[in-house]
Formats: structure tokens, sequence, C-alpha cells
């Protein structure tokens, strides 16, 4: 089944003026896979109708990957062609939408981890990363059905079935549903500041395996996805967004955690994974499958092994509603709480980064911690101890 054209058309107006906030005269950058291309043209004709000086298409096929890594040459893994690099700064003040949904997500899974691992553009990340904490942009993120990522989640080509799961998630079903994320996003930010007004210390996971405590910073900021780039453009980072979310202090991270949801990282799915803190960095990794790309990933730099981001999400989520797995981080991440490592992300701060406790790397990985099974407690500086999730209901009031 394809999508309904006015359907597909209705879901890119959503994106272009909701969550990308397009600005009439902007230059618009628009990254996918070969099998995104409805969506990508779907996405340019409703910027061009939202006043876009041009959009810029960039495809990816991840075949053409996988012959590098089984292939090219060992110092060709990782590599950042310069033009690559010149286009990602040219999103500087303009627009960036990426569509995700992968056809393939263990395209990857029977090749060598540690070139899987290495293959990753480091300097584009990290260029990526810096343009996000300069605020330099907005900025999406939104998923195409299709029936390879369907056949992922129900292990047939349902696209209609997920299209229906997707259209729920990111409120397409409501009459008006730009009204619909405006209540959406100001509930979260209602958590948001509930959990500030808190002066909370650290944050505790307990509960399946996990028993894991994440110390804040003295301006660590929860917040929710309505970010405002430098010159006062407001958007919606991803679509759909279900979290409040902070910067870790990256030296306070103890325990052990283990991943409730499988996680799609770099064309394999990590099963299992189970990370060990001490004194804010991961020393011990297990997983069922995938241990080794996350091993890889964790090496990547000084700053890969600490945390960058906690996130909380209960089970109001749209996203965890649906009651699926969708092997897709945008979804996944926003069905349930989750932790990232690597990168801190400047938004979760109030003001600037301090010298010390704010996780920098070229990496920033995002894996599914919460559920009914997890409780979720914050840690008040003045020594109390505060339920903040049970039984997947928020426990603050709203």
């Amino acid at each position: 089944m394809e999508i309904p054209a006015a359907e597909l058309d209705r879901y890119a107006e959503l994106v272009v003026r909701t969550g990308a906030n397009v600005g009439r005269g902007q230059l618009v950058f628009v990254g996918g896979l070969l099998g995104h291309a409805p969506f990508a043209r779907a996405i340019a004709r409703a910027a061009y109708r939202a006043g876009a000086r041009y959009v810029d298409v960039r495809y990816v096929d991840r075949h053409i990957e996988r012959g590098l890594i089984e292939f090219g040459p060992e110092e060709t893994l990782g590599w950042s062609p310069p033009w690559l690099m010149e286009r990602m700064r040219a999103t500087d003040g303009q627009a960036t939408i990426g569509i995700t949904g992968d056809p393939e997500p263990e395209l990857l899974g029977d090749l060598d981890p540690h070139r899987v691992g290495r293959s990753r553009m480091k300097d584009l990340t990290e260029e990526s990363l810096r343009l996000l904490n300069a605020q330099a942009t907005n900025w999406t993120l939104a998923a195409f059905p299709n029936e390879g990522w369907a056949s992922a989640v129900f292990e047939q080509p349902d696209v209609g079935r997920l299209w229906e799961a997707v259209a729920f998630a990111v409120r397409l079903d409501e009459n008006d549903p730009v009204a619909a994320w405006d209540a959406h996003i100001d509930r979260l930010e209602r958590r948001a500041a509930a959990l500030n007004a808190l002066d909370l210390d650290a944050v505790r996971f307990a509960g399946d395996g996990t028993d894991l405590t994440v110390g804040l910073l003295p301006n660590s900021h929860f917040r929710a996805a309505r970010f405002t780039t430098a010159d006062g453009r407001s958007h919606i980072p991803n679509m759909p967004t279900e979290e409040v979310f902070t910067a870790p202090d990256a030296r306070r991270t103890e325990g052990t955690v283990r991943s409730t949801r499988p996680l799609a990282l770099r064309g394999q799915i990590v099963r299992g994974l189970e990370l060990r803190f001490e004194a804010g960095r991961c020393v011990d990794v297990r997983a069922e499958t995938g241990a080794d790309v996350v091993r890889e990933e964790l090496a990547s730099d000084e700053g890969a092994a600490y945390l960058g981001e906690l996130a909380l999400v209960d089970g109001s989520s749209r996203v965890g509603q649906t009651g699926l797995t969708f092997f897709d981080t945008l979804f996944d991440e926003n069905a349930t709480c989750h932790i990232a490592y690597g990168a801190g992300l400047t938004a979760g701060l109030d003001g600037d980064p301090p010298a010390e406790g704010f996780s920098t790397s070229s990496i920033h990985t995002d894996f599914m911690v919460g559920g009914p099974e997890v409780a979720v407690d914050g840690l008040t500086r003045d020594g109390r101890t505060v339920p903040l999730l049970r039984d997947d209901v928020w426990q603050l009031p709203e």
C-alpha cells in the first residue's frame, strides 16, 4: 500500500511548518535514504509553499556504505569528504529536515563490527553537533513509513498499519494537528518546569536489572523539545517528541543500566544492552547482540563513554501507546525514558556549559531505559527523594 498523496502532503506540511518552521527565503536542507524519496518530494513542495528560496535534497544509499565497510581502505573509514563538510556548514542560519525509517535496519549486521563502528564520519558528526548546540539552524526529524521498515516492525510489509501508527504518534489523527502540537508541547514544558522547581541533584532509575544514579550539574535544566534558534525562530526538533530532558553531570553516573528496548545502531540491532558506570565512565558493555558496535562507539573519543543526556517519558506517550518497537530511535526514545552516551546538549543547561562535568564528544547515542518495571526518583540537593515515575505514571503535578 502507498500512503495516499493527500495524507503525505498533509504530513509534510506539518513537518515543514510546525516542525522545522521554515521561514520565507530560507534554504532548506533535506536528508534521507533512497527509499524516502516520495516524502522528500512532498517536503520540498511544502517548503516551497512556505516560501523557501531553495530546497537541497541529499539521498544516502546504505548499500554504498556497506561496500566501503567491506572493501574500502582503512584510512577512508570515518573520513568526512570536504564537500560534505562545506554543505553542513552551509546549513548555518537555514532550515534542516532529516528523514528516518530505515528500510534495512540490519543491513550491516553481518560485517566486522569494528569496521562498522569506525565508519561513522566523525568530523561531519562533530560539525552537526556544533551547529545544534549553537542553535544555528531550525531543524526537525520525521519518519517515512516504507515496506522494509514495516517488515522490521511487523515481520510483513504492512505499510498501511505502520502509517496508522506514525500518523497517531505525530498527531495527524487530530482535526487540528497544529493546535494539538501546541497543547502537547505546553504540557511537556509544564513538566519540565515542575522538575526544575525541585532543585534536583540526581535522578535514579531502579528495577528490572537497572540500578543507576545520574548526577546533575548545578545548571542542569529540564526542558521540552521546543527550541529557538539564535536568531529567534522556534521549531520542534523531533516529530514525534514525548520527552523532557536535561544534560547531566558526566562525572557522576554510577551503577548498572539495562536497556529496555532494542537499539538500531549503525546498521545493526543491539539487543539486551547492559552498561556499567563508575565515576561517570562506562567501564563494561554487555549485550546479546551488537556489543562490539557499542564498544567501538564508546572508544571513539574521551567523552564518548560518559552520559550526555537524560530524558523522562511516561506511559501517556503516544509512541508508547502503540505498543510497538519501531527499531528507529526517533520513535523508540519517545516511547519511554532514555539516556544517551556521548555529547551533551547545551539546550539542557541554564546558561553556558561549565568548565567540568559537561560531556563533549563526536557521538550522541540514545538508548531506552524506562518502562513500567523501572521506578524513577529525583534526589534533591537538600536530601529528599521525590518519586517521578511509578508504573510508567508521571508523579508530579502538571
